[in-house]
């Protein structure tokens, strides 16, 4: 009788991720984690190697934004502490990474071992779940575990320790699997489907409303449900908006999508939100983006209704007027069932929407007329990189004002008709420097399909040393930069807050960042007026190369910064 095969418990671990279905690992290679890395050798797991780990946590959060589909960052102990950015910017988003830790040997803990840090408790508050693997033999056990915690209710990211003491050691490679559940492959994810009684509560609430509005959340892109979004809106005639900082549920350029429901970078939403008599928030959270749902942002007399797939969810909704329990696609399918529209309502929002779009047409080409031939205003640059694109091309943004100009940008371009095959920007936690891997995960998904990325100085200088993994995996994109010579988002706040008008601390030099890209082996420009942009950006994305576009820009407020720095004795945006 033969003896059960040995195999180390890394490739374990990999084993039980690969059962799973993940498809894709990102990693900064360290020896505590070479047992995992040979088991996803072994099982010809594509590993895409980052120049840091803080890199490798933001392209496994990008590849999973766009694939809806888990991915991995391994990382080493000292690893994880640079990977902890990445686990922030995923649970802000609740996108379903799996971070892994290769940790410090089990059998000296508590004894001073070779790069101990106690990376459980760490991860624990910035994700859903975190553990210690302590028995090579349930490896695939609290994979299971992690995973189910990952993709169920209220998805977002998870960690798992596993020793390098159990890493290197030996298990037959059937380990665990002797007793139910005799596999560990993924499994259909549960979805709550609502009471009957409390979703005809709800639907009586809409037909009985003269102007109703949807806002739509997280919930609607993880259960998958934004095409019966667009039929509800399309067909119901009901305006919907979109919470602010995550991957558009709808195409700028779909009838029904009106734009943020924020107030200051889109200003429609307040009068739209502040008349309607009923608000129904699917898949998304009353906090401080929607002022907890208190006034002045949610007036005292609507109706506000939170429609959310988990109690999880359902917790940080205590504030509404009525909570539930629904899959958000199993709620629109009802909405689509309504047999009331409100055309007059949807007009009234439509037409607000174009005069805002005009507006802002008009202050810029007296902005781009004022200073022709100067340095460019940001949203003037924001406007010509979306001409430049295709209908399949991706844009992606990162920065504080540079983003809340480019968020604008594409609000004015959806109206005219502007057809984008994707955007991606930072989330909840507004971190700087998750552009350059989220452009590569656009890429990595899409290679056919230019990817372009509008990001600040700022941002790039947080992140920009994800572009070589560009180079390395043959991943061209392109990167703008809005240059303004400094931190100019927080800058602004500090003219506003300090008695003497002055900013402090946030100035950089003129850093020449076309130059650093071509000596990367990229094509780099640099560009100094506007004229001289298209030409640029055309030579850029046809270059087959990762490209560098170098904009000098003034240093212009964004309504959102400028909104709340005027008000507030402090200079943060809540």
């Amino acid at each position: 009788m033969s003896e059960t095969p040995k195999i180390r418990g890394g490739s374990l671990l990999a084993r039980a991720l690969v059962d799973k279905g993940v498809d894709h690992v990102f990693t900064l290679a360290g020896g505590f984690c070479n047992p995992a890395l040979e088991g996803f050798m072994e099982c010809q797991m594509p590993v895409i190697n980052c120049p840091h780990e803080q890199v490798a946590g933001h392209l496994a959060d990008g590849h999973t934004r766009i694939t809806r589909k888990p991915s991995v960052c391994l990382v080493g102990p000292e690893g994880f502490a640079n990977a902890v950015p990445a686990m922030l910017e995923a649970m802000g988003e609740r996108t379903p990474v799996v971070f892994v830790t290769g940790s410090s040997t089990l059998k000296r803990q508590g004894a001073g071992g070779f790069k101990e840090i106690d990376d459980v408790a760490i991860a624990a508050p910035l994700c859903k779940y975190s553990a210690q693997i302590t028995d090579g033999e349930r490896i695939g056990e609290f994979v299971d575990r992690a995973w189910t915690a990952a993709t169920t209710g209220y998805p977002g990211p998870v960690h798992l320790s596993l020793p390098v003491d159990i890493m290197f050691s030996s298990f037959d490679e059937d380990a665990g699997l002797e007793e139910r559940p005799f596999h560990f492959r993924p499994r259909s994810i549960p979805r709550a489907w609502p009471d009957p009684t409390a979703l005809t509560a709800v639907i009586d609430k809409l037909k009985k409303a003269e102007r109703p509005v949807i806002i739509g959340g997280h919930g609607i892109w993880w259960s998958g449900a934004e095409a019966i979004l667009a039929d509800a809106g399309r067909e119901r005639r009901i305006p919907i908006f979109n919470v602010p900082y995550h991957t558009k549920l709808l195409g700028e350029e779909v009838e029904a999508y009106m734009g943020l429901a924020d107030f200051h970078q889109y200003h429609p939403s307040k009068p739209a939100i502040h008349e309607a008599d009923l608000v129904l928030m699917i898949g998304g959270r009353l906090d401080n983006q929607m002022n907890f749902g208190n006034p002045p942002f949610f007036k005292k007399e609507t109706t506000l209704v939170c429609i959310n797939g988990s109690h999880e969810e359902l917790e940080y909704n205590r504030a509404a007027d009525i909570l539930l329990l629904s899959d958000p696609g199993a709620f629109l399918e009802a909405v689509c069932d309504v047999e009331k529209s409100w055309p007059d309502w949807f007009r009234v929002n439509k037409k607000r929407r174009g005069a805002w779009v005009d507006e802002w047409e008009a202050h810029i080409a007296d902005e781009t007329a004022k200073d022709a031939g100067g340095k460019m205003h940001p949203l003037q640059l924001a406007l010509d990189v979306n001409s430049a694109l295709g209908g399949e091309d991706w844009l992606i943004f990162d920065g504080g004002n540079t983003h809340f100009w480019s968020e604008i940008a594409v609000n004015m371009a959806g109206w005219r008709g502007q057809k984008l095959g994707g955007i991606m920007h930072p989330g909840n936690y507004s971190l700087l420097g998750v552009g350059v891997s989220f452009a590569l995960s656009a890429k990595a998904t899409h290679p056919d399909r230019n990817v372009v990325l509008i990001s600040g100085d700022g941002a790039f200088l947080s992140g920009g040393l994800s572009v070589e993994t560009a180079f390395q995996e043959n991943l061209p994109i392109t990167v703008v930069i809005d240059n303004n010579g400094g931190l100019d988002c927080i800058s602004q706040q500090q003219e506003r807050l300090f008695s003497s008008g002055k900013h402090f601390a946030t100035d950089f030099r003129d850093i020449p960042f076309h130059t650093l890209v071509e000596g990367l082996g990229g094509h780099g420009e640099l560009v100094e007026t506007r004229d001289q942009l298209q030409p640029a950006l055309e030579r850029a994305m046809a270059s087959g190369k990762t490209a560098c576009v170098n904009v000098k820009c003034r240093g212009v407020i964004s309504p959102i910064v400028a909104a709340t720095s005027d008000k507030r004795d402090k200079a943060s945006i809540e």
